[in-house]
């Protein structure tokens, strides 16, 4: 899975809109959305409400967490605990580019947001590769991975991969090969 398919996952996270038009309840494969009326909220899945704000028929109300002192206070608990804290939602890295990509104007103070956000990003990002780097030294056969969203989990997939494959055959290079020893009948 790649960046873009985890994105594609987030668009379907509800986020909040105050729309500013009139629709009857809208139908679709994934649930039913609405209705929408002028100035009341409405939750909606993300790639609507990028759509509807792209359209001007919408005002994007951002996340209770997507908030400064919140935020603070995250990348605060992250720093502090030596394990991967959890996060207030499984998609935050991609809601924040989205809605700030799209809907910065609906946010307040979205440049001290966007920064909070990844300063909590690279945070998380340099304790999975100490943990990933003693995972490797310690030689562990298997690792938790509490707490790691799926972005976080896809950017490190591929390092962790290729060095465990790394590790596996230079393990079973070390061992005494099967086929050497004779075999008695």
């Amino acid at each position: 899975m790649d960046a873009a398919e985890v994105e594609f996952l987030a668009e379907k996270e509800l986020v909040t809109i105050i729309p500013n038009f009139s629709l009857d309840k809208i139908y679709l494969i994934g649930g039913d959305l609405g209705p929408f009326n002028p100035g009341l909220p409405v939750d909606v899945p993300l790639w609507l409400a990028v759509n509807l704000k792209q359209r001007q028929k919408c005002r994007l109300v951002p996340p209770a967490w997507m908030d400064v002192e919140k935020l603070e206070n995250i990348r605060d608990h992250e720093r502090k605990e030596e394990t991967f804290t959890p996060m207030p939602s499984p998609y935050y890295m991609e809601l924040t580019k989205l809605l700030l990509n799209h809907a910065s104007d609906n946010i307040p103070k979205a440049d001290e947001i966007r920064t909070l956000v990844k300063d909590v990003w690279d945070t998380r990002m340099a304790k999975l590769r100490v943990s990933a780097d003693r995972f490797v030294r310690d030689q562990e056969a298997h690792a938790e991975l509490d707490n790691l969203t799926l972005m976080e989990i896809n950017t490190s997939g591929a390092f962790l991969t290729q060095a465990l494959n790394h590790m596996y055959k230079l393990r079973t290079n070390l061992q005494p090969s099967q086929s050497s020893q004779s075999q008695d009948f």
